[in-house]
């Protein structure tokens, strides 16, 4: 006998309690007045299924994500040929939808199915499939650790090894990229782009998203208007069930060719719009939207939030923590210095306590007595680092001079390529690259003019 909890409309729970009622498979534990009273019984462990309707109000994916939490499985009821109902409650990641005018013998067979969902099913075993092939993988031999790109980037265009079944994921085939760093603004940001834009200068369909939940600054290093929707307007889509992926493609601009931008909020103080359950959803969609996902992840990693609540509240961390549990290589930022290997070494420790691949660390900002008088001890740093938790060592080295811009620093082509107007590198020019003049604004005759000692302003 299965126990079933219902949340139904007007239009159907008269003629659902009437059919439940006279089978011998199934019975009607409670009629739940609403979505709040369901969430509260299954959590009681009252029932092992939900039935509920497309009209549900309040129905989300993170309410669909709570029940399975607490072991009830869900299945929906949508009107006979409402297409828009069963699109809506699949993407809502119900797979099991009866049509409302349906018989007796269907409703048992639908609630008395196997535990878990297909679609639930394919997503784990998309995860197990990459994390079992990534752990024991290292870098090629003969990629460089001076580049802080290569490495990730050949793993990258190999694609995971042949014992991952591409073909039986229903996700996409695109793989997740975590740039995760300690606190202190050890370079995260910076990585991210730079990586994202090594990568569709590659060739590599790439999107990047922002989902530091503490100070996403993405936008502001290509240059978007943070007024952007971005990964807001993703993840409440992805809430309600309206994300699909013509919807993520339009909220995902193109910066360049090949990489797709996804903004993150312009305020810290939006945190509780990036839900665990619906930023998954997103981060899904993404794998069919690039090959390479690139996720920019906030510092913080603590679960203690759950201890504050007696209730399923919101999780400020949660963005963090579910972009690496998804990700399939995870890279680790730290700085140069004392304090940042510090936070570096005590970082990775942390880091190992959650779920997540093991990371490639990246130390940034190198440059020579950086830690002492010798240079060895930042490589000595970074070994220490890896004993610990890391699988290898990246180094990107430090702008000659303090104070310059990203576009100038390591990959300078790529992100100048994904900023236009961005200033030109010292290193384009040793290469004979040429640079645009810097123009003055159009005068009134229509004509722009180079700049001359005449013109500058004066200098205070």
């Amino acid at each position: 006998m299965t126990d079933v909890l219902t949340a139904l409309g007007n239009r159907w729970d008269s003629r659902v309690a009437t059919l439940l009622g006279a089978s011998r498979e199934v019975t009607i534990v409670r009629r739940c007045a609403d979505l709040p009273d369901l969430v509260a019984t299954a959590a009681a462990g009252l029932g092992t299924v939900a039935l509920v309707s497309s009209d549900l109000r309040g129905l989300d994916l993170t309410a669909v994500m709570q029940l399975r939490s607490a072991g009830v499985q869900v299945v929906g009821i949508a009107a006979h040929g409402d297409e828009d109902s069963e699109r809506r409650l699949l993407q809502l990641g119900i797979a099991r939808v009866v049509p409302g005018n349906a018989e007796l013998a269907e409703f048992e067979a639908a609630l008395t199915a196997e535990a878990a969902d297909p679609a639930f099913d394919a997503f784990e075993r998309e995860l197990d499939a990459f994390r079992d092939a990534e752990p024991g993988r290292m870098r090629e031999p003969g990629s460089s650790p001076e580049d802080p790109v290569r490495g990730v980037t050949e793993r990258l265009q190999d694609g995971p090894q042949d014992g991952a079944p591409r073909d039986e994921v229903d996700a996409g085939a695109g793989r997740v990229v975590a740039v995760w760093g300690p606190t202190g603004a050890p370079g995260r940001t910076t990585i991210a782009v730079t990586l994202a834009t090594e990568l569709s200068g590659l060739g590599i369909p790439t999107v990047l998203v922002d989902a530091d939940t503490y100070g996403g600054s993405v936008a502001q290093a290509l240059s978007f208007l943070d007024e952007a929707p971005g990964i807001a307007a993703a993840t409440r889509a992805a809430d309600q069930g309206a994300l699909d992926l013509p919807t993520l493609a339009r909220l995902a601009p193109t910066a360049t060719g090949g990489l797709r931008v996804l903004t993150g909020i312009p305020k810290a103080e939006r945190w509780p719009e990036i839900r665990a359950a619906a930023l998954e959803r997103v981060l899904t969609l993404c794998r069919s939207l690039g090959q390479v996902v690139v996720v920019d992840c906030g510092f913080n990693l603590e679960e203690d939030e759950e201890l504050s609540y007696d209730t399923m509240a919101p999780r400020r961390n949660a963005a963090t923590l579910t972009t690496l549990a998804v990700a399939d290589e995870v890279v680790a930022v730290g700085g140069c210095d004392p304090v940042g290997l510090q936070r570096l070494v005590r970082g990775l420790q942390e880091l190992g306590t959650v779920q997540a691949p093991v990371p490639t660390v990246c130390v940034n900002r190198v440059r020579s007595g950086a830690v002492g008088i010798s240079s060895r001890a930042a490589g000595l740093g970074g070994a220490l680092a890896v004993r610990r938790c890391g699988r290898g060592v990246l180094r990107a080295r430090r702008p000659r001079r303090a104070g310059r811009s990203p576009s100038r620093g390591a990959g300078a082509g790529r992100v100048r390529a994904a900023v236009p107007g961005a200033p030109c590198g010292a290193d384009d020019r040793r290469e004979g690259r040429r640079c645009p003049r810097r123009q003055q604004p159009a005068s009134a005759h229509g004509a722009s003019q180079p700049l001359n000692s005449s013109d500058r302003p004066p200098t205070v």
